[in-house]
């Protein structure tokens, strides 16, 4: 049955997905079977983070963010190939998702592995297959930056950015908001033009741009706190040190499921390395500190950050929501001005 994925989610996904958009794309059900996305759906979009005890989260994979993004975008364009180019956009995604990014020294805008892409989705015979018999060229779904609706730069607001504030909003990350109010936002959003020209997605009332808003700054400085970063860096740091001695390789991390990953660190012959993972996985809050703390696994870590700052309709305009509402920019500017402790350390060293 190629519906197997729709059957296996929870009843909140479900919910989830419904608020998205009422119809689901029969066409998208073979796409999400393949191998390729199938294997998204081993990885969490946590980058890990949600294996330690320091998080509180529940699984939401690579697959069904993705899964997610195409049905924002098939909701607001009916449009096949911006729909699966949506579906595609983290075909690439390895293991603990942008903690590679960070292997990679990628921290500003963590892209590293989205070069792959293409690669993979024109290895794919199925994936091929199905693009063949539905007519559409590799090049049309292979980027999605393609497609401003889909995704666009930092801080307007495109599928895939809104997409990841609604479900971390819904405990992916931390619970902020449920399905009620997530479908209260999101029936507000429709398709606008900006400054520049260009579609973008964008709120009709101010009241609940500015509700998105708040949440949406909460979020970001959960992307980047202390105990976020250090962990994403741990990680990094494990996979790197595996890697350059041989115990996993970089076709590992995008052939292994998280799971078989992580075991790989738990056998690792290099006792130190599997006892730190283990004392990570253990820990229930991070040290921090305005020193460099010796001896220690301690990490400074400046990453990406990751906010939005949505059109709004006023009088028949559409202008950024900070232009005309106090209390948003106050929201982003906290965020923007968001300043963790300058160190974070836990009680080991590898």
């Amino acid at each position: 049955m190629m519906n197997t994925y729709i059957e296996n989610i929870t009843p909140m996904l479900k919910k989830y997905f419904h608020i998205l958009s009422q119809e689901f794309p029969n066409f998208l059900l073979e796409y999400i079977q393949t191998p390729e996305m199938q294997k998204q759906g081993t990885i969490s979009t946590s980058c890990g983070t949600i294996y330690s005890k320091m998080f509180e989260r529940f699984w939401y994979s690579s697959l069904d963010h993705s899964v997610a993004v195409a049905l924002i975008i098939w909701n607001f364009t009916k449009d096949k190939k911006q729909t699966l180019s949506g579906l595609f956009h983290d075909i690439a995604t390895p293991a603990f998702k942008h903690c590679i990014d960070f292997m990679n020294g990628d921290y500003a805008k963590q892209e590293s592995t989205e070069e792959l892409t293409k690669q993979i989705l024109e290895n794919s015979k199925e994936i091929m297959t199905l693009l063949n018999r539905d007519h559409i060229k590799l090049e049309e779904v292979c980027d999605y930056h393609l497609y401003p609706i889909a995704d666009n730069d930092t801080p307007k607001l495109s599928a895939d950015r809104l997409e990841y504030t609604l479900s971390n909003g819904l405990g992916a990350i931390k619970e902020m908001w449920n399905l009620k109010e997530i479908k209260e936002i999101y029936q507000d959003i429709g398709i606008q033009q900006n400054e520049e020209g260009i579609p973008e997605l964008g709120f009709k009332h101010k009241e609940l741009a500015e509700k998105f808003v708040n949440i949406m700054s909460k979020l970001s400085c959960e992307y980047v706190n202390n105990k976020t970063k250090y962990s994403m860096q741990f990680i990094a740091d494990i996979m790197k040190k595996m890697y350059e001695q041989n115990l996993i390789t970089k076709k590992d991390l995008y052939t292994l499921s998280e799971k078989e990953v992580i075991q790989k660190i738990e056998n690792c012959p290099i006792e130190n390395l599997s006892n730190c993972f283990k004392k990570w996985e253990l820990s229930t809050k991070i040290q921090e500190s305005d020193e460099l703390v010796k001896d220690k696994y301690c990490v400074n870590i400046k990453v990406k950050q990751r906010y939005i700052v949505p059109l709004v309709e006023e009088n028949k305009q559409f202008v950024r929501i900070d232009t005309i509402s106090e209390s948003a920019k106050k929201d982003i500017d906290s965020f923007l001005h968001y300043q963790p402790k300058k160190y974070a350390y836990l009680d080991f060293n590898f």
